[in-house]
């Protein structure tokens, strides 16, 4: 069984003895798949950047026709350019709260009504945010490099511990001869 069929969770094999160590924790479109980079990583990358263009470029069109929908309404030209800058301004906090995103982790212990607040940003900016993920997937799985320094730290945790676990722990040598300390 080679590394990139293991089941998600199950022990790692290595040379067919268990292993036990940590497991890749799965991205969004991608699975496990970004570890080797196989199992379609790159027809995952190129289908995860072609959508999130696609819909992109579907919401704007929607967008155009609620922008029309006013024009019809005669609202006048400043809620219009209001509603304009608004989506603006939306989709560049989306874009930029996305991207970070891919790069850190939230902390759960400022989860605020902040937080809650900005879901309604990120809803109304949604553009922003599907351009992250395609700007992110021309170069990466978005959050690939984020996935991947806690999973190669976690190894290495993994690593260090089993290393100083090997041997015979009841078979310490003795200390070095000499006088004893008072």
């Amino acid at each position: 069984m080679s590394e990139a069929h293991k089941a998600p969770g199950g022990p790692e094999r290595d040379g067919g003895a268990v292993t036990g160590g940590p497991q890749p924790e799965a991205i969004r479109f991608f699975g496990t798949t970004w570890v080797h980079h196989d199992g379609g990583y790159a027809l995952r990358r190129v289908a995860v950047a072609v959508g999130s263009l696609a819909l992109a470029a579907l919401g704007a069109l929607i967008l155009r026709f609620a922008f029309q929908g006013l024009e019809f309404g005669n609202v006048g030209p400043f809620v219009s350019v209001l509603v304009v800058a608004g989506f603006a301004v939306c989709s560049a906090l989306a874009f930029r709260r996305t991207w970070d995103g891919f790069g850190r982790r939230p902390d759960p212990a400022s989860e605020s009504a902040a937080d809650k607040s900005a879901q309604s940003l990120m809803l109304i900016g949604f553009i922003g945010s599907l351009l992250a993920y395609f700007c992110r997937s021309l170069v990466e799985a978005p959050g690939e490099k984020l996935h991947r320094a806690e999973y190669d730290a976690a190894r290495e945790r993994h690593e260090r511990r089993r290393n100083t676990r090997t041997g015979n722990p009841a078979a310490k040598k003795p200390g070095p001869k000499g006088k004893k300390r008072r």
